[in-house]
């Protein structure tokens, strides 16, 4: 038999939306600046998505699937990034984009599962922290009931900790009939226990509806927009996206990847529209890619990466990169892109100047005190 929690949750999820938190209500926001983490799980390819042109390896190394960058858009006389980006190059243009690239986590084996626990707990090892470091992150701003939200079906690691967040993703069922939904809102309104939850489901049901929320990349950029446009809302969001695992027909998945991650960000822009000027995303992967083709069409788990700064707040239109090279003797462990920058160093500059935050106290709150990093300076605009 069914609860009546269950059947309100169902009925909810009819109405086009799931609801993973116990409630989703909003208190006055105490800052105008919103932070969003995109986290890439798959392993996403760095050097076919931020091309090092001007490497002479780079062609050797990867073949076939060496990207054309006669179509692509110079970022730099070293870099060019992948053609799929259309709109990310123009915000690169506008200065508000910024890549990082040869970037790792302080994971160095090539273990999904593994790799992702490292990027979201920030921790050095594989579980050996509990929490997030994104609900972490959250502790850090001002009280508010709900700080910060997940799309995503259930609470990403990243966001899993003592702040209170909420997930929200897209209902796959039929929509429900607005009489059912409200004769469900009669039944409750005198139980005090199940109108608050009813209350925040129809909450969420209708910022979604205004989203026109699916789960096609431009709906989640825009019910994403209309959470974080709110004057209540939340100011640290976090969105997953998959498939990043290119093991073999790289180049036709990989240029659909990106280009559904450039629909859904310039979607996150066009629906905060004055919001934008505000706000910044963090685009990164548990780690990257072999820097060699594999024999498949594709390439095979790696260790560097790269990772984007984008928004309206980015001090942008930059690479960020101590280039280590192409040759066998310069890959880590004579296979991949080694690391020279810290995605940990990156995560705590970027999060603490994007709130305004202090930059040693964030590092140490995400990161810990026995292994915080020096966050990164100048990612965002003062």
């Amino acid at each position: 038999m069914m609860s009546r929690r269950r059947f309100i949750r169902c009925a909810a999820a009819g109405a086009g939306a799931i609801l993973v938190s116990p409630h989703i209500a909003f208190a006055a926001a105490r800052t105008e600046r919103r932070f969003v983490f995109v986290i890439q799980r798959g392993a996403a390819d760095g050097l076919n998505i931020v091309v090092p042109y001007a490497e002479p390896a780079y062609a050797t190394l990867r073949g076939a699937l060496a990207v054309d960058t006669s179509a692509t858009t110079k970022l730099d006389g070293t870099f060019a990034l992948h053609p799929s980006l259309v709109e990310t190059a123009k915000m690169y243009a506008a200065q508000q984009a910024l890549f990082v690239h040869a970037v790792a986590s302080p994971y160095r084996d090539r273990s999904h599962f593994d790799g992702q626990n490292v990027l979201e707990t920030g921790g050095l090892r594989p579980y050996s922290v509990k929490d997030g470091w994104l609900n972490r992150l959250a502790q850090l701003l001002p009280p508010a009931r709900d700080t910060a939200i997940a799309f995503a079906p259930t609470v990403p690691m990243a966001l899993r900790g003592g702040a209170n967040v909420a997930s929200y993703a897209p209902s796959a069922l039929p929509a429900a009939p607005d009489d059912l939904l409200m004769r469900v809102s009669q039944l409750y309104d005198e139980d005090a226990q199940l109108r608050p939850l009813w209350e925040s489901a129809m909450t969420a049901r209708g910022l979604a509806n205004d989203a026109g929320a699916r789960q096609d990349p431009a709906s989640v950029g825009r019910l994403a927009a209309g959470f974080l446009a709110r004057d209540d809302g939340p100011r640290i969001a976090m969105i997953e996206t998959g498939g990043w695992d290119t093991h073999s027909a790289q180049n036709p998945r990989l240029s659909a990847q990106l280009k559904a991650l450039d629909t859904m960000v310039a979607a996150l822009r066009d629906g905060l529209g004055p919001h934008w000027d505000n706000t910044t995303v963090l685009v990164a992967t548990e780690f990257g890619r072999m820097a060699a083709a594999n024999g498949t069409g594709g390439t095979d788990h790696g260790t560097g990466s790269v990772a984007m700064l984008i928004g309206g707040a980015v001090a942008g239109g930059r690479v960020l990169a101590d280039w280590p090279g192409l040759r066998n003797s310069d890959l880590y462990e004579a296979r991949d892109l080694k690391p020279t920058a810290a995605l940990d160093a990156l995560i705590a500059g970027a999060a603490s100047e994007s709130l305004r935050l202090d930059p040693h106290r964030t590092a140490t709150a995400l990161f810990g005190t026995t292994n915080t990093p020096r966050a990164t300076a100048g990612l965002v605009r003062a």
